[in-house]
């Protein structure tokens, strides 16, 4: 029998990694799409069901403390259990609660399943950030990281764009269809092509006792937990975004839904670009460094976008803030996950859960405070916009590393990269 060359096996594993990242990016994916691709109907939405602006952006927030508490569950599960059984639970989930929001009678049971959806959506990220710490440590796990923002930015590119055309062919119920369709495809492609990256041997046990004791241990940690708030604050910033700003640029500025999802696009966009520049600079300039220019970047958008609604500027100077905020989430996002999982693989589950459900929370609890005050037009999203990103410069400008906690720099991993050549993940037992 013909022996297959060393090519041949590079080729393989080169498609392997090509389309682990590939799914890994559509389960990180699928925590953006439950917001991004129904955000141009929020308003439709409210009108349909009889509810107020403020009751429609609760959909969203239950939704995202969903993503937050489910990651508090699925961490340390995948630690105990293995990635694969807990991921395909949460995937499952995720797709039952889809159809679930497409039949809601009222706004009050669309908020309870968009909680449960949120929940399945957790599963899925938190094991799939966990996945790539399983394989990566340092600058390289943060290029990873960067990769995988490449394929998620396309799901805030195009979600509201196919968003908006199916709201204005059949509502915005289908929405929830096609994501709950979505997401049967990307179960099948975990049973089918994502191998267990977490091995018999390095699972935890210990059951809720031990579960706890991880968590404060993690709390213990200064650089864990700096880096986490960091990255709420900018990325609380984001889901004001996302929240407020259907209704100031629709109901104040005009907008339609097709070109609210254009811009949103265009933003997104800037996510992405940012997120591959730093995939690239990260092997010169250390991590740290990125984040803080990030985290910088949120702060300088957000008072401007305040300072331009309070001089009533106008819409071009408010997009520019905007654009400015979301970009600044690209640097902000792969550079905190690598730093704040760096010195915990033992229990990279667990530390991916409370980076997740920092993020989630704060992003849940700031999405209703842009309605609060509507009479105020754009004013309430500013402020809190502006808030977040002061909140994460300070946060992060008055991080204590602890003594002796070395930092990654761009000699890290320096044989482990995956921007020179895409991962390859092996199986190791399945279940």
């Amino acid at each position: 029998m013909t022996q297959p060359t060393a090519e041949a096996e590079t080729d393989g594993s080169h498609a392997r990694g090509i389309s682990v990242l590939l799914i890994l990016g559509a389960l990180v994916a699928l925590g953006p799409l439950s917001t991004d691709a129904y955000v141009p109907g929020l308003p439709r939405l409210a009108d349909d069901l009889s509810s107020s602006a403020s009751m429609a952006q609760l959909t969203v927030t239950t939704c995202l403390i969903g993503l937050a508490v489910g990651q508090l569950l699925a961490g340390p599960m995948s630690d105990a259990l293995g990635r694969r059984r807990p991921l395909l639970i949460g995937v499952a989930v995720y797709a039952v609660a889809g159809f679930a929001c497409a039949l809601a009678p009222n706004i009050w049971l669309l908020i309870l399943f968009r909680g449960v959806q949120g929940v399945g959506g957790a599963f899925a990220l938190v094991i799939a950030y966990a996945c790539v710490r399983d394989r990566y440590t340092g600058n390289a796990a943060a290029r990873y990281f960067s990769l995988l923002l490449l394929v998620t930015g396309l799901a805030p590119i195009l979600a509201p764009l196919v968003g908006a055309q199916i709201l204005s062919l059949s509502g915005w119920r289908a929405i929830f269809v096609a994501l709950a369709a979505l997401s049967g495809a990307v179960l099948i492609a975990c049973v089918g092509w994502l191998p267990e990256s977490l091995p018999r041997q390095s699972r935890q046990s210990g059951g809720l006792r031990a579960t706890g004791e991880v968590y404060v241990r993690l709390l213990k940690d200064r650089s864990l937990v700096g880096y986490a708030l960091t990255n709420a604050f900018v990325f609380s910033a984001m889901f004001a975004y996302i929240s407020g700003s259907p209704f100031v640029l629709e109901d104040l500025h005009g907008l339609s839904p097709r070109q609210y999802s254009i811009v949103f696009a265009v933003n997104a966009l800037g996510l992405v670009a940012a997120a591959q520049a730093s995939g690239r600079l990260v092997r010169h300039v250390e991590a740290r460094l990125l984040l803080s220019v990030g985290a910088i970047g949120s702060a300088v958008g957000g008072v401007a976008l305040f300072v331009f609604v309070t001089a009533g500027a106008g819409l071009w100077p408010l997009l520019a803030g905007f654009f400015v905020v979301v970009t600044s989430v690209g640097l902000v996002l792969p550079n905190a996950a690598a730093l704040s999982l760096e010195h915990h693989g033992a229990n990279a589950g667990a530390a991916a859960a409370l980076l997740g459900f920092s993020q989630y929370l704060f992003g849940g609890l700031a999405a209703p405070l842009v309605g609060i005050h509507a009479s105020n037009g754009a004013l309430p999203t500013a402020v809190v916009i502006a808030l977040l990103g002061v909140a994460a410069t300070i946060t992060l400008a008055t991080l204590e590393r602890p003594a002796g906690t070395p930092t990654p720099n761009a000699s890290d991993d320096a044989g482990d990269d995956p921007g020179a050549d895409l991962p390859t993940f092996e199986s190791s037992p399945a279940m």
